[in-house]
Parts: C-alpha cells; structure tokens; sequence
C-alpha cells in the first residue's frame, strides 16, 4: 500500500508495557562509534502533504547541528518511486538513504545486495527507542536493514459523520450485514457509499487484505507469504474475492472509481466533501484530511472505527492489517555510509521529530509515548490508532510489500481486474495460483 506498507506478518504490542520513556532520549546515542562523518547525504522519501514539511524542518535542524555532513531529500509520488528505486539500487545514482515500506520489499533489496547492514551502527540505546514489533519490519534474518521514519500505519475505515446522520446511520458499521445495509442507505441518499481510488490498486488491497483475515485468519496469508504450494487456492481467498465483487455489483464504490487517484487526493476529497460516505485506508488518512481539509476534520466531521465483523469467520475481529510503519534504509554503496547513519539516528527519534508526528495526527513507532499521546493536539484519534495496535493479537503487513515485487506486481493487476469486472474470483485464484 502506499505506504503499500510494510508488510510481514508481525504480532502487535504486547510491547506497550515495555516501552521505555524514549521521546526523551536524544540523538546523540546514535550509531555506535561511527560518530557521523562528512559528505552530502542524498535522501528519498514519499511526497506527502503533512509529512514533507515536518521531513524538510527535520533536514534543515540536522544540517544546522551537523558539523561536516549536509542532508538533502527529495519527494516522489508513490507508485512511480517504486520503479524509480529498483532501477537506482546499485546503480551510481542510487540516494544515501531511501524510504521503504520493510518486508518482502526491503527483504529483495538486502538479497541483491543493496541495502546496508545497520545491526552494528546502530546501539542497543537508540533501538530500544522503538516498538519493538515495528523495528521487526525493517529486519531480516535477524539484521537490521531498516528504522522506523514515520507513524504506525494500520488500515482503518473513516466515516463522514454527516453524511451518515443524513442517511439515518447512527453509528459506523460493526458487523458486515450493518455495512451492506449503510451502503443501501447512502445509496438511496444519492451518495457513493465508498471512496475508493481504484485507478491505484494498492488502495484496492486493503479490503482483499482485511476479508481474508476475518473470513481465514491470519494463517491463510501466512501460508501464501511462505510460498506454500496451492495456497492461493485456500477456499477463504475465493470468498474474500466473492464479498468483493458483491460490494462492486452493489455499487458500494461508485461507478467511476477506476478512474480516481489516492496521489491526487480524490477518494479523500469525495469523503470530506460529503460525496462518499466511507474510505478504508491507513491511518495516514487522519493526517492527509487535516492537511487538506482541516475544518472537515477540526469540525468533528470525520470518524473512523475498526473494521466489521464477518460471519461465520475465523479471524479475530481484533486483527489488523497495514504497515507497522515506513522506514528509512542506506544503500549498500552509498560513500556517506557514516553520514548517512548520523542523519537518521539524530532524526528520526528526536523529541521534535516525534512531537511534529504527533502534532500532524500520526502515531510514532516509539516506545513509551502514551502520555504524550494522551495529552496531544489529537488525543482521540491518536490514542485509537495506538489501542489498535497494542491490542491486536495479528499485524499483517500490506501484500503488496509482504511478497517479493514480482508476485505483488502480479497481485495488484489481477485484484484490479476483480474490482473492474474484468475477471473472477476463480480466475484470480487461478492465475496467483500458477505464480
């Protein structure tokens, strides 16, 4: 997902009773020895509308206290910056230091030999500064190649408050048949019930994601990220495609969802103006929506719950899916190795960094914040995103970041042939099947 998030399957916080009192600590315990180092430090990252200028703020802070190391970063939008970035990796032109999304992602990277192994730059002080069921998304094999840059990002569905009050829905949808019964309403309200910006199929993935783990639970997908033979052809998966083709023949999305773009901000624009009535997506949403239509969100007029219940299914309702967080890497090649490190341990745990997290709605992926949280400019938000985590006995991480780029490329293509009618769930099933 977008932040076609992390991915793995990584069991959530029972790490809230461990947390450290982390936002406190300095940068100053950084990489353990390397002490910085000279050179310019070219960093990649995505561009975000309430992210960047906090990430250029972080830049400008770390060249004014860096004392022969200057960072510079640059943006790109997403889907295109996934290209970008194979083709740069052990290339001259490849960045210091890159955003990722860890997982299978990360993991394809570091196989090929492009991505640098922290595990000795970096003391146990610094990473004990982060949830440690995050910090997992940037390791592999023990190792690790990835921290943690920004907030935790699970999946959750957001609600425009009034647009349900004038359907007659006093409370978001709990269970599936409340869900398909709120989409009847809206629709006979002149209201697309879903956003869903379908020219990008990542934003797609979060509902296969989410079914499939209430309908199997976490195991089914555990098994197709394993690589297990006929995994694919778990009957879960065929019923999870199922429910998603009922959700499009019932108009849940609209007609014209194929052609709308989450880069562009149109699913989030048709929620906070009122012409949908729900949006599934990461935990971003709260802190895109208060950067582009803050009233929408200062107003009260934005909600979000977990996702519903599903008959008859195996997964706990507790479950969720999404990216513990994204991370920042160094390439294997990189001639600012030590600088590169210096820049993203005086960042990325800072008291300033994680404040501005918190101040723009996110989570951050650091231990022993909840007070802080508590006493935030979004305590209700932030709190639930936090409990959402730290009570989840399954995290799965996003598919598209799970499985190596290959097969997620090949997933996102069928789903999107699901979603527009162009193929079955059977062929969908077949056709991952002979992956």
């Amino acid at each position: 997902m977008k932040r076609a998030l992390t991915l793995r399957v990584a069991t959530a916080l029972a790490t809230a009773t461990a947390l450290a009192a982390t936002a406190t600590a300095c940068g100053s315990s950084g990489p353990g020895g390397s002490g910085g180092g000279a050179g310019k430090v070219s960093v990649w990252s995505l561009q975000d509308t309430a992210l960047n200028p906090m990430q250029k703020k972080s830049v400008t802070a770390y060249n004014a206290s860096a004392k022969d190391a200057e960072a510079a970063i640059e943006f790109f939008v997403n889907d295109p910056y996934k290209q970008k970035l194979q083709t740069a990796l052990g290339s001259p032109n490849a960045p210091d230091v890159f955003l990722n999304w860890g997982g299978g992602n990360l993991s394809t990277y570091v196989k090929s030999g492009n991505v640098a192994d922290l595990s000795a730059d970096l003391d146990t002080t610094f990473k004990a500064k982060f949830l440690p069921s995050v910090m997992a998304g940037g390791t592999i094999d023990g190792k690790t190649y990835g921290v943690p840059m920004e907030g935790v990002q699970p999946v959750a569905l957001f609600y425009n408050k009034d647009v349900f009050a004038k359907a007659g829905i006093a409370e978001p949808p709990a269970t599936w048949q409340q869900l398909l019964d709120d989409i009847d309403r809206m629709k006979a309200k002149g209201v697309t019930p879903i956003a869903l910006a379908g020219s990008q199929a990542w934003t797609e993935l979060m509902w296969i994601e989410y079914l499939l783990d209430r309908v199997g639970g976490p195991q089914v997908f555990a098994g197709i990220q394993a690589g297990k033979p006929g995994a694919w052809k778990n009957p879960a998966v065929t019923t999870a495609l199922t429910m998603i083709r009922d959700l499009v023949d019932r108009g849940a999305f609209g007609t014209n969802y194929g052609s709308v773009g989450q880069d562009s901000g149109g699913a989030d624009a048709l929620l906070s103006k009122g012409r949908a009535g729900m949006e599934l997506m990461g935990s971003w949403e709260y802190a895109g929506q208060l950067a582009t239509a803050p009233d929408f969100v200062k107003q009260g007029k934005l909600g979000w719950t977990t996702f519903p219940t599903v008959p008859h299914g195996k997964g706990d309702p507790k479950s969720i899916v999404g990216n513990p967080s994204n991370f920042f890497s160094v390439t294997a090649k990189s001639k600012n190795r030590a600088a590169a490190v210096d820049f993203i341990t005086k960042t990325v745990a800072e008291p300033s960094y994680v404040k501005d997290l918190i101040d723009i709605g996110q989570v951050p992926a650091i231990a022993g914040i909840e007070d802080q949280l508590k006493s935030g400019p979004h305590a209700d938000y932030t709190t639930f995103v936090y409990d959402l985590v730290k009570q989840a006995p399954s995290y799965t991480q996003s598919w598209d970041q799970a499985l190596d780029p290959a097969t997620a490329q090949k997933l996102l293509t069928e789903l999107q042939k699901v979603f527009n009618k162009q193929s079955t769930p059977q062929r969908f099933v077949s056709a991952m099947d002979a992956e």
